[in-house]
């Protein structure tokens, strides 16, 4: 069946799952004839990996994907979760849905996250050494939900409430800039959320096609609870092409701009490398290796079918950050990177893949890095 970019599949999607059940239901054909498609389907696969920050890491991760109505305007929903241990005793536990309602009327989004994350900073800018690193401990519980209504076509407008509550803070070393800034034991931002979204994708987790435009600002209140007021605004903007036309492959592009319009985030809330909503921006760096009140970033990524039924691709990728010095606002500096990656699909109705991908950086920063899903 074509999607919006106008694909043609001529041989039959494939997924990790196929293969694994492929006897299964041979002997199951002729007794399940007669029986309905499921309407969730799903995938659980464990996994391990390594990156710059977490060492190696094991995981097992789960996604749904499903549809809330029959109408063919109406975009898949998904619900993915999974639970993350790594070497360097960091847990992670996220739980993120993107629910379509009947003809798209409304999208929800929801992004709970649970973090045990001791973690390396750098300091603040982007003249920032990894010499000067030091190891800050920290638990985090990450609650972010936003409603959004369709106004006409692909365009929306959206509220959401964002709550980032960390605790047990602990720096362990003495980077200047962490110092001067400040790390209290514990930090609050609670705020509310306005967003305007534009989204022609008719799959969000990989999409072949359509443009995706977001605009999301934040005020972070005291009277919400927040430690201090301030206020943020997040520019995105993703494009994908199919290329060549009717093919698998995708030429897709990132742009994401993270300000800070007034007032002093906590030293975690600020922007950093791969501290986005989806941890992955600026891959061939580890993550956090760049913090500072502005974050700027582009990447281009190349994906491509190694084989003819989608079960394996590929990817290539360049992309570039640049972080405001701190105190002052100024953009001196572009980091680099850029790489290559594995794509295994582990889900055909929802096109979800585990990617692995090997990044490099400047100054010898290099990595692997594991997500499920596409990165953007």
């Amino acid at each position: 069946m074509p999607d919006s970019a106008g694909i043609v599949d001529k041989v039959e999607d494939k997924d990790i799952m196929d293969i694994l059940g492929q006897l299964k239901r041979k002997r199951d054909l002729t007794k399940n004839r007669d029986k309905k498609p499921r309407k969730i389907l799903y995938s659980m696969v464990p996994a391990v990996g390594y990156t710059l920050s977490t060492g190696f890491v094991g995981l097992l991760s789960a996604n749904a994907a499903f549809y809330l109505s029959d109408s063919s305007a109406t975009n898949i929903s998904s619900v993915s979760t999974s639970f993350n241990y790594s070497q360097y005793n960091q847990i992670t536990i996220p739980i993120q849905t993107n629910i379509w309602t009947k003809n798209n009327g409304y999208n929800i989004i929801v992004d709970w996250r649970y973090f045990k994350y001791p973690q390396d900073t750098y300091g603040l800018g982007g003249h920032s050494l990894v010499e000067n690193a030091d190891q800050i401990d920290y638990s985090h519980v990450r609650l972010h939900q936003t409603v959004l209504k369709k106004i006409t076509g692909a365009f929306y407008l959206g509220l959401g409430y964002h709550l980032d509550y960390r605790w047990k803070i602990k720096q362990e070393g003495m980077n200047e800039d962490v110092s001067s800034y400040g790390l209290p034991p514990k930090s609050v931002s609670s705020g509310v959320v306005a967003n305007v979204l534009y989204d022609s994708r008719r799959n969000s987790i990989n999409p072949q096609g359509g443009l995706y435009a977001n605009a999301r600002y934040r005020n972070n209140l005291k009277v919400l609870g927040s430690n201090t007021n301030w206020e943020s605004l997040v520019l995105e903007f993703r494009k994908y092409v199919n290329f060549p036309r009717g093919s698998r492959n995708t030429l897709a592009f990132w742009d994401f701009n993270w300000l800070t319009l007034s007032g002093k985030p906590p030293y975690l809330d600020l922007p950093s490398t791969a501290w986005d909503p989806s941890n992955n921006t600026g891959r061939g760096y580890i993550q956090g290796r760049f913090r500072s009140p502005n974050m700027l970033y582009f990447e281009s990524e190349y994906r491509f079918s190694l084989t003819q039924n989608g079960l394996i691709g590929g990817v290539v990728f360049g992309n570039a950050q640049s972080f405001s010095n701190w105190p002052t606002r100024k953009f001196d500096k572009i980091a680099p990177g850029g790489g290559l990656g594995i794509r295994l699909k582990i889900n055909k109705t929802s096109r979800t893949n585990i990617a692995v991908d090997y990044g490099f950086g400047t100054k010898g920063s290099r990595g692997l890095f594991v997500n499920l899903g596409e990165v953007f």
